[in-house]
């Protein structure tokens, strides 16, 4: 149990009967970068049972948010959607993942494209001010079945827009692509379907993909991870790691159950 701390959660969020976040406390010794994975989890019939999950919160903020599905016979994730306010979460004290800004080469723009809780690394990062000094724009895609879905939606477009140290670089670098599936919405359809219609383009008024100039970074479900990660292949794009830095990355610690 050495490898994990136990975190006291200080709020609980329920945003649709599939989808709730939790803000817990942080081990002051406990670092990470932005766009990393910990373990987390609980301690079921005297034993650890843990999952990977991004962290949500900023490495500079001094607690830890975490966003998850519910799955009603889900091992974890069936006993961590009732945890309330005072109980206790196992962390483990050492984070990792690929979404890290190290792992890309230079370039232009930065996307990140998410669906579902994937936008959970995202959140860390586009609070990241390095994000904002190595790109001229940062573009954070939401894929979602239905509206309710898009977890903060609006901390993205009003809050973090006004916050008090992020704001000027926020408004200047940030956009913000929903999209939805199954119901009517601005922007309806999967995001590779909104790649190759161009239609994300033109509403962006952004060029399409190019090894040249884009940067990428995906986490989300298996299919769009596969779907998206052949049309970067396609367009000349290569997988970068810490071992060597590429034109994306991809995430594949997805929660599930």
């Amino acid at each position: 149990m050495s490898a994990f701390h136990e975190a006291e959660v200080l709020e609980v969020r329920h945003w649709t009967d599939r989808l709730f976040s939790f803000r817990c406390t942080r081990e002051p010794g406990f670092r990470f970068l932005a766009g990393q994975f910990a373990m987390i989890g609980l301690i079921v019939e005297g034993k650890p049972l843990l999952r990977a999950y991004s962290v949500a919160s900023p490495p500079w903020e001094e607690t830890l948010e975490f966003l998850s599905i519910k799955v009603q016979d889900g091992p974890l994730t069936s006993r961590l959607q009732n945890i309330q306010v005072g109980d206790t979460v196992l962390v483990n004290r050492k984070p990792v993942g690929t979404l890290l800004l190290d792992n890309l080469l230079p370039g232009k723009n930065l996307w990140f494209l998410s669906t579902g809780t994937g936008l959970a690394p995202f959140m860390s990062l586009i609070r990241e001010p390095e994000a904002y000094d190595r790109f001229e724009k940062v573009i954070v895609t939401h894929t979602v079945r239905d509206v309710e879905e898009l977890a903060y939606r609006e901390y993205i477009t009003q809050d973090l827009m006004q916050h008090e140290f992020l704001g000027e670089m926020v408004r200047e670098k940030l956009i913000y692509y929903p999209s939805v599936t199954r119901q009517e919405f601005q922007t309806r359809g999967r995001i590779t379907e909104l790649m190759d219609s161009g239609r994300i383009y033109a509403d962006l008024g952004l060029p399409p993909l190019s090894p040249e100039n884009d940067r990428v970074m995906l986490c989300g479900s298996p299919e769009m991870l596969a779907d998206t990660k052949a049309r970067l292949e396609a367009l000349g794009m290569k997988e970068g790691s810490a071992h060597e830095p590429g034109h994306f990355v991809v995430e594949r610690a997805f929660v599930d159950k």
